[in-house]
């Protein structure tokens, strides 16, 4: 049974951090790229940042680059999204996202809220 698990997630004040993490369990975690999207109220889902299998590369959107960053873990299937200087934009539920050619799979998303 594939499980993409997220956790970290919560309340922190602008220019706060927050360290999301996906714990996988059911695939080859080492196999699959792994993303984290985010949704905020009434917008569309959208891609905040991606990272290969190996993770030898990583790629962001242009809302986090230089604040957020994402890492991984092959031995202990898990993924990481270190987020420092936080905005109130950012405020959102965040998803973990595996991905190997058409397979794909999602973790039920964790909330951050940034408020003061």
């Amino acid at each position: 049974q594939v499980q993409l698990v997220e956790s970290g997630g919560g309340l922190v004040q602008p220019g706060g951090s927050l360290r999301l993490s996906c714990a996988a369990s059911g695939f080859t975690f080492s196999n699959y790229a792994m993303s984290w999207y985010r949704q905020a109220p009434g917008k569309e889902r959208e891609l905040v940042a991606t990272i290969t299998s190996t993770g030898s590369r990583t790629s962001y959107s242009d809302s986090v680059k230089g604040r957020f960053t994402i890492a991984r873990d092959n031995r202990k299937n898990t993924v990481y999204l270190e987020m420092n200087s936080l905005k109130p934009e950012d405020t959102a539920v965040y998803y973990c996202h595996a991905n190997r050619f058409v397979y794909y799979y999602w973790g039920q998303g964790t909330q951050v809220t940034v408020s003061s």
